[in-house]
């Protein structure tokens, strides 16, 4: 079962998907890019305001689930050119200041309108260790 999430906070969907889809605890939010989500247009800017727009439009999306991004477990960041990885990693780091997520970033040749930068989300809520939830076990031997 899922549940379509949906908000004014980040821009709308650009093509056939959803900004958010929740199935049990679970939250996965749709790539990101910089897009203002008032005019639907891109940012203009370097790979750092590119950056804040796309975390913005996250929190739009979180805030909207009533989450946080200390509910965020997995993201994954798509950058044009690796050599924007450091000023994209300081912004990030400013939104993930405790306990940051399990992360995967990846070059791509290229991204939707031109952008610079794109990051999903996975959040969860529920069962976590810190939070007295269920706990995780070393099986690696």
């Amino acid at each position: 079962m899922k549940k379509i999430l949906s908000t004014p906070d980040a821009p709308a969907a650009i093509g056939p998907y959803s900004q958010g889809i929740w199935t049990g605890s679970l939250l996965f939010c749709a790539g990101q890019i910089p897009l203002d989500p008032k005019t639907g247009q891109m940012v203009s800017g370097d790979i750092g305001e590119q950056t804040k727009r796309v975390l913005e439009n996250i929190a739009g999306l979180l805030k909207a689930a009533q989450l946080s991004f200390d509910h965020v477990v997995k993201t994954t960041i798509f950058l044009t050119s690796m050599d924007d990885f450091q000023t994209m990693n300081e912004i990030y780091a400013t939104y993930f200041r405790d306990n940051p997520p399990a992360r995967s970033t990846v070059a791509v040749s290229a991204l939707p309108k031109g952008a610079k930068v794109e990051i999903e989300v996975i959040a969860a809520v529920g069962d976590n260790p810190a939070e007295g939830g269920k706990t995780v076990s070393d099986t690696s031997g």
